[in-house]
């Protein structure tokens, strides 16, 4: 079955830097493009961070852009977002979703990124 597990999170300072990343498995990866979300309890989901099926397409909402890198493995089955000069509301859960795979319905339990000092 189609499992998305994502991984890397915890309590970082101001300033700092996480390196997040997802393992998928139940679906052909490389055909799929892959996205990161993040939610806040109470606030809507919010598109982080997007990636084609090769890598070489990718895209970052503008509170992150110049801070978050999306990458992918392929042979890995893996999709990471590098975090670097967090700010405390980037603070939430992220989650990775692969948008045109049953209309982006799989979802994994997230990991808890806390940026706080």
């Amino acid at each position: 079955q189609v499992r998305l597990v994502e991984s890397g999170g915890g309590l970082v300072q101001p300033g700092g830097s996480l390196r997040l990343w997802c393992a998928a498995s139940g679906f052909t990866f490389r055909m799929y493009p892959m996205n990161w979300y993040r939610q806040t309890p109470g606030k809507e989901r919010e598109l982080v961070a997007t990636i084609g099926e090769f890598g070489r397409n990718t895209d970052y909402a503008d509170s992150v852009k110049g801070r978050f890198t999306i990458s992918r493995s392929n042979p890995k089955n893996t999709v990471y977002l590098q975090m670097n000069s967090l700010k405390p509301e980037d603070t939430a859960v992220y989650y990775c979703n692969a948008p045109q795979l049953e209309a982006g319905g799989y979802w994994g339990q997230g990991t808890q990124v806390i940026v706080s000092s």
